[in-house]
This record gives structure tokens, C-alpha cells and sequence, in this order.
């Protein structure tokens, strides 16, 4: 299973100073906060995408390069590309190449985007959003794995006799999970291709991601993928920790009341009731994380939100300490001993390697047997 950090690059005053970090703080901060993951044994940092005030999670591709080049291990991912107001063509190139300036660690996570504003902004139309979705991702796909393509949609101008340079690195496209938190349109995106689903799993009940990651799982096996319980789950996630679990209350409190994504609402405690939000001890993120598979199954990828709400660069990379030092090892440990044999890892693109390798062999073993 493998366990990382995913960022929206919120840009958000420190309630208990007052202090607004600049532009170039937190850009840099998001570069120091992957490095870190990297070093307390973490397997995935994912980046957003914002194009709007206050973020700076614009140009992706710019930010997880630069991180590559400072990292050797970790998986460098996607929280979420916009497939509905990015050209696919686009997406296709920069992420080939990003797949191969890192040697493989590269996967992203398509997503339709949560700010209205964007859609106009390129050229789009947001009551198109999930038609959008469904249409790019079919030329994305198409672009990955087809040397010259054809192609007429809606959205954009066709394309004639088109290659998309450079090729994906050993002719494996980059692994693709399909992210939402309320959209069942994209977890039957997910399952027609056989891609992974990522519930977000932040901000609604447990009930509703559990019905998401159901349909994903039969829809997965409707379409010969495997069994349902082989499909590919992730799963976001938020915490804050202390050794103390009141600390981590007293301490979280302001960052919540004023984040600007669930502040001035419902209470610490009723959210942390109603949501995956655990703030409390390292064994309490431990508890609840794996009360997590009692409602989705045995699942790939595990995510954490932990640098928002203006929280300190400082405070971040305790949390991440913390993170891969108590929890994630236990967590690991854990979901081992209780994943049934036939349920896959995620991929990576060793294993897409070796799997595509596989293939070829069994092909050309059938191939013999009829001559």
C-alpha cells in the first residue's frame, strides 16, 4: 500500500499571528514539504491545481519537475489535473515527458476541478464539466497509447494523422486515477478503463464515500477488469497530531475555525465526527485510518492533507515527522496483515512494465502453440 501527502497550494493567513506567508514562500514551502516526505519514508506527494487567488498550485508539471529533480524515491502525482479545461494534447506531452525526466515516478489524478471561474477562463463552458471530462480523457487515452491519432470531438479542433511527442517512457503511459468527491459519472469513468478511483474522502460522511467507491468497484468488474475487490482505491484524508491528543485539539482549533474551506461552520468536533478529520494522538490517526478499509475494502493509496489552513512551514514538516516516524509504519504493518493475497499494489511503472512484458510473453507462447 502506499502512503503519501497531497497539497492544494492554499496561500492562507496564520490565524494565530496574523501573518499572510507571500507567493514565494509557500511555493518554495511546497518543495521543502515534498522533500521532507520523501525523507521520513513516504511513498506519493500529489500537487493540485488552482488557477485562482488563493493558490499557487498553477503549472503542475513546473512544480513536481523541480521536485523531481531533488528526489530520488517518491511518486510524483496529481491533485487533481484539470481534465476539463486543459487540452488533453497538452497533458499528454508535459507528462510524458515529466514521466521521463523522473524515470517513471509519475502517475496523475484526473479531475474535473471544484473553482467555477476556471472554466470560462479557458474557453469552457461549466455546465459541459462532466462531458468535458469524458471526452478529453478519451483522446488522452488515445494519445498515450496510439502512435498516430485521428480524431473529432466537440471540444476541440480535430486532429489529423497526429503523434504526441515524446512517447510515453518504455510505451507505458503514466498510471491514471480518476479523483471525486460527489460525482458517480467519474467513477464510472474510472472503472470503464480499468483506472484507478480516488475518493476524496474529505468534507462528506464515510456512508457517501463507501457508496462511491462501491459503484467504482462493480462498475470495475462489469466492465472484465477483474473482481471488484481487485479494483484500485485511494483515498484522501486529513489529520493533525500531537503526542498529546488535546494538544493537537487546542492547537488545531483557530487553523480550523478559520481555514477558508470548512471554517466558520460546523465545529472541530462535529466535523472530525461527521468527516475523516482525526486531530488527536499519532494512535488515533492510526485507529481511524484503518477503520477506513470497514467501508471501502482493501484498498492501494492512501493520502493525507497536511499543509492547509495556514498552518507554519515548521509545523508542517513536525506533522510529517510525526506521519512517517508513528503512524505510516504501523499503518503499513497493518494493512499487509489483512490484504487477501488476489488484491493487487498500485501500480507503478516498474510493475506496468513488467506487467506489459508479461503480456508479450503470453502472446507470443499462444501464437507458437497455434502454428
Amino acid at each position: 500500500m502506499q502512503f503519501g501527502i497531497f497539497t492544494v497550494g492554499d496561500v492562507t493567513p496564520d490565524p494565530t499571528t496574523g501573518r499572510t506567508p507571500s507567493e514565494h514562500e509557500r511555493i518554495k514551502a511546497t518543495v521543502e514539504i515534498a522533500k521532507k516526505a520523501e525523507e521520513v519514508g513516504l511513498d506519493v506527494v500529489a500537487v493540485g491545481e488552482h488557477h485562482n487567488p488563493p493558490f499557487v498550485a498553477s503549472a503542475p508539471t513546473t512544480t513536481l519537475a523541480y521536485i523531481g529533480a531533488q528526489t530520488s524515491r517518491v511518486i510524483l502525482s496529481t491533485s487533481t489535473t484539470l481534465i476539463t479545461t486543459t487540452d488533453p494534447v497538452l497533458i499528454a506531452e508535459n507528462y510524458a515527458k515529466l514521466q521521463h525526466l523522473t524515470d517513471g515516478r509519475v502517475d496523475l489524478m484526473m479531475g474535473r476541478g471544484n473553482t467555477g471561474p476556471v472554466y470560462p477562463w479557458f474557453g469552457k463552458d461549466i455546465r459541459e464539466g462532466i462531458n468535458l471530462a469524458i471526452e478529453n480523457y478519451a483522446l488522452l487515452h488515445r494519445l498515450w497509447r496510439e502512435d498516430v491519432v485521428d480524431w473529432e470531438g466537440r471540444f476541440r479542433t480535430p486532429l489529423q494523422g497526429f503523434t504526441s511527442t515524446p512517447r510515453p517512457l518504455d510505451g507505458v503511459p503514466p498510471f491514471v486515477w480518476h479523483g471525486s468527491i460527489r460525482s458517480p459519472e467519474i467513477a464510472e469513468q474510472a472503472a470503464y478503463y480499468g483506472d484507478g478511483f480516488f475518493a476524496n474522502h474529505i468534507f462528506w460522511p464515510a456512508s457517501h464515500t463507501a457508496r462511491m467507491v462501491s459503484l467504482y468497484r462493480r462498475r470495475f468488474e462489469h466492465y472484465g477488469h477483474g473482481t471488484a475487490d481487485q479494483a484500485i482505491v485511494g483515498l484522501g484524508g486529513q489529520a493533525f497530531m500531537r503526542k498529546n491528543s488535546q494538544d493537537a485539539i487546542d492547537e488545531f482549533r483557530p487553523y480550523f475555525d478559520n481555514a477558508p474551506v470548512y471554517g466558520h461552520g460546523p465545529s472541530l468536533e462535529d466535523f472530525m465526527r461527521e468527516t475523516p478529520l482525526t486531530v488527536g494522538s499519532p494512535q488515533q490517526v492510526i485507529e481511524r485510518t484503518l477503520g477506513f478499509r470497514e467501508y471501502v475494502g482493501d484498498y492501494q493509496r492512501q493520502l493525507f492533507l497536511m499543509d492547509h489552513a495556514g498552518l507554519p512551514l515548521k509545523t508542517v514538516l513536525e506533522q510529517l515527522d510525526l506521519l512517517g516516524e508513528e503512524v505510516v509504519p504501523v499503518l503499513r504493518r497493518e494493512f499487509a496483515a489483512l490484504k487477501p493475497a488476489h488484491v493487487p499494489e498500485a501500480p507503478t511503472h516498474a510493475s506496468m512494465v513488467e506487467e506489459g512484458r508479461r503480456r508479450s510473453l503470453d502472446n507470443i507462447e499462444a501464437e507458437e502453440v497455434t502454428v
